[in-house]
C-alpha cells in the first residue's frame, strides 16, 4: 500500500468533527516532523501551517487542505470503515489531507530546487457550524500567502478526469436557527398555551412557499430545515420549538435579502401567535471565487498531469465551501478530481453514508499539485 492511500486510510477509520481533531492534527505532527518539515499552529484550534523553504519569503504559493469530518454513520463494508460510531469522512477531507501530507513531503525532497517557499494549509472545521477558514483568515494566515489552490474529490467525476470554473463557482451557505417560544399548558387546557410547534410549522410552510414562488427563477435558492425540535411530551402544549435551516443563493445579496425575509416571516408568525421568535446565526461561507488566472493555470498543471481535454469547465452549482473566505484576501482557485469507479461501486454522493473514493486518484492529486508549484513558482510567472 502506498504512503498516500495508507494515510488517507488511517485518517478514514478516526474522524474527527470540528475543530476536535486531536488524533487527526497527532497523525499530521507525526508525518511532518519525520519528514523534517516546519510547522505552526499559531492560527487557531485544530489547524497546522507547514512550510517548505521558508527562507524564499519573497513569493509564496498556498495549498490547503481541509480536516474534519461529518456526524453520519459509515454504511459501506469496507476495511477501513470508521471505527467511530456516528461519524465519517463523508465528504473526502482525509483524502485531502492524505494528498497535501504527500505533497508536503515530495516538496521537502525537492526543496532546494523550488524558487518559492510553500504552505500547506491543515485547516479544521470545513463542515462546522464555526467555519475553520474563517477562524484562519482572520488569525492571518493569508498574510503570507500570494495564491492558493485547493482540490475537493468530486464523485460525479469518474477517476482520471478534473473539473475547474473561474469566476464565482458554487453557492453562498448560512446556518441559522428559527426558535419559537410559546407557553405550555395541558391539552386539556389549551387555550392556556402558546403552541411552538404550531408556530415553527406556520414559519415553515410560509417560508417554503416563499422559496417557491417569491423569488425570481432565474435566481437559485434553496431553503431546508434539516432538523426540527419541540416539545416534551403528547399532551402538552410545546413551549418551544426550533428549526435547524440551511439556505443556498448565488450571491451575499440574495442571501441577506431572503435572511431578513424569514426574519419578517416568523417574527410576524410569533407576534399574531402570541409567542417569541429568535434567530440564531451559525455559520455563513460566501460565495467562492475561482481567479480566473490562477484557475487557468491550475487547469493547466492538472492536464500536464491528466491528459489533454481530461479536465472539463464545471457547471456552477449549490453547494457551499469555506474555502470562500481565503479566495476573498488572495487569488485563489479550487480544482475538482473525479475519485468515481461505477465497476467498484463508488457512485454515492458527498455526505451519503455509503461515500467512498477510487484511492487512484490520490497520487493524481499530488502530483497535480506538485506540477502547480514546480509551474509557478516564480513571482513573476
Amino acid at each position: 500500500m502506498d504512503y498516500t492511500t495508507k494515510i488517507r486510510r488511517e485518517l478514514h477509520m478516526h474522524p474527527e468533527v470540528g475543530f476536535d481533531l486531536d488524533n487527526t492534527l497527532a497523525v499530521v505532527r507525526r508525518e511532518l516532523d519525520a519528514t523534517g518539515i516546519e510547522y505552526t499552529e499559531e492560527y487557531g484550534k485544530g489547524s497546522i501551517v507547514a512550510t517548505v523553504n521558508p527562507e524564499k519569503r519573497h513569493f509564496t504559493l498556498g495549498i490547503r487542505a481541509d480536516m474534519d469530518a461529518l456526524p453520519i454513520k459509515e454504511q459501506r463494508d469496507v476495511p477501513y470503515r470508521s471505527r467511530t460510531e456516528g461519524r465519517m469522512h463523508a465528504c473526502g477531507h482525509d483524502a485531502h489531507t492524505a494528498i497535501a501530507l504527500t505533497v508536503a513531503r515530495r516538496l521537502y525532497e525537492m526543496r532546494e530546487s523550488i524558487a518559492c517557499r510553500v504552505r500547506i494549509v491543515f485547516q479544521p472545521a470545513e463542515e462546522y457550524t464555526t467555519s475553520g477558514a474563517r477562524v484562519m483568515s482572520e488569525a492571518g494566515v493569508m498574510d503570507g500567502i500570494d495564491r492558493m489552490v485547493a482540490l475537493h474529490v468530486d464523485p460525479k467525476i469518474e477517476v482520471g478526469r478534473a473539473a475547474i470554473r473561474e469566476g464565482e463557482m458554487n453557492a453562498t451557505s448560512d446556518g441559522f436557527s428559527l426558535n419559537f417560544y410559546g407557553k405550555s399548558a395541558h391539552v386539556a387546557n389549551q387555550q392556556n398555551g402558546v403552541d411552538a410547534i404550531a408556530m415553527a410549522v406556520k414559519a415553515y410552510t410560509d417560508i417554503t412557499f416563499m422559496a417557491a414562488k417569491g423569488v425570481a427563477a432565474t435566481e437559485p435558492v434553496i431553503f431546508n430545515v434539516g432538523k426540527f425540535n419541540g416539545g416534551t411530551s403528547n399532551n402538552i402544549i410545546s413551549e418551544q420549538a426550533s428549526m435547524f435551516c440551511t439556505l443556498r443563493t448565488w450571491s451575499d445579496a440574495a442571501a441577506e435579502s431572503f435572511l431578513e425575509r424569514i426574519r419578517r416571516v416568523c417574527s410576524s408568525v410569533a407576534e399574531s401567535s402570541g409567542g417569541r421568535f429568535e434567530f440564531v446565526t451559525h455559520k455563513h461561507s460566501p460565495v467562492v471565487y475561482n481567479d480566473p488566472e490562477v484557475a487557468r493555470r491550475l487547469r493547466e498543471s492538472a492536464e500536464s498531469v491528466l491528459g489533454a481535454g481530461s479536465v472539463s469547465t464545471r457547471e456552477r452549482d449549490m453547494i457551499g465551501e469555506d474555502f470562500a473566505y481565503f479566495a476573498r484576501q488572495k487569488p485563489c482557485a479550487m480544482i475538482m478530481l473525479g475519485v468515481r469507479n461505477e465497476e467498484r461501486g463508488i457512485i454515492y454522493g458527498l455526505h451519503d453514508a455509503r461515500f467512498d473514493i477510487d484511492e487512484s486518484a490520490l497520487a493524481l492529486g499530488a502530483d497535480i499539485f506538485v506540477r502547480f508549484v514546480l509551474d509557478n513558482m516564480k513571482a513573476e510567472a
